[in-house]
């Protein structure tokens, strides 16, 4: 399919728009202006179970070499970076957001969360910089040459024009959150440290991040505590009295 094809290096991207199109084909089906939904058949790409394609410190690096502060682009991705904030919050900050040295917002309101998880975290010195760039009278910061609010489509159309730009495939808006997450992880973070930065509503969500990029951390800290030098071997060989007989004969040969 040529759809699927041309959306080979995204393969979430790809899946989400094969999902959409056939949805699109099943109510032309219930309409009766098809005869059938074309898309029924057509294989998912294969992307595991961890989603979205969380950033590496590679890929920020790139995307912070080809768009300098005072861009847009390097406005979004560093609140987004250093908020957590998904693209439907991130929209919608702004000033009145920052309240003693903290950024302050409720998330998006979900059926499990009616008034939505209350999100209050420190303003990381990198995003008061950026922010700096921000006028006193604006309404939101991430609003447009023209003054107006940008809406969570337009930000995750923007930012999929800026990564390919900058030669990053993988990366998305979605990605920059779970960067953040990855960051508190691979940083010896626990579960709840991210989930109250995250606004994540459930802990298993977050213990995955810790799953999946704390296991570095973890390998370091634990081959730390092995003891280190010839002397630390020598403690080792001191076996308890039971493991340290004194043979007396040689050991024999099997057989003989």
């Amino acid at each position: 399919m040529e759809i699927k094809a041309g959306l080979s290096t995204t393969p979430q991207k790809a899946n989400k728009t094969l999902k959409r199109l056939s949805q699109l084909m099943d109510l032309a089906v219930k309409l009766e202006m098809r005869g059938d939904n074309p898309l029924k058949g057509v294989d998912r790409y294969k992307t595991g179970s961890g989603g979205f394609h969380a950033w590496t410190e590679a890929e920020i690096a790139r995307f912070l070499e080809v768009y300098l502060p005072g861009t847009p682009a390097f406005l979004s991705m560093t609140l987004m970076l250093y908020s957590g904030a998904s693209r439907c919050d991130a929209v919608k900050l702004g000033w009145g957001n920052i309240r003693g040295g903290r950024l302050e917002y409720r998330r998006q309101k979900t059926r499990k969360n009616p008034e939505g998880i209350l999100v209050s975290i420190p303003v990381h010195p990198f995003l008061a910089e950026a922010l700096q760039a921000v006028p006193n009278g604006a309404f939101t910061f991430l609003q447009t040459e023209q003054g107006k609010s940008r809406t969570a489509t337009g930000l995750g159309t923007a930012m999929r024009k800026w990564c390919d730009k900058a030669g990053l495939p993988l990366c998305s808006s979605h990605g920059l959150r779970k960067a953040i997450c990855r960051r508190i992880a691979e940083a010896g973070g626990e579960a709840h440290e991210i989930m109250s930065v995250s606004g994540h509503i459930t802990l298993a969500e977050a213990q995955r991040y810790c799953e999946d990029f704390g296991r570095k951390g973890l390998a370091d800290s634990a081959i730390a505590r092995l003891p280190h030098g010839a002397k630390g071997e020598q403690k080792l060989a001191n076996h308890p009295p039971r493991f340290a007989r004194k043979m007396d004969k040689p050991l024999k040969e099997n057989g003989k």
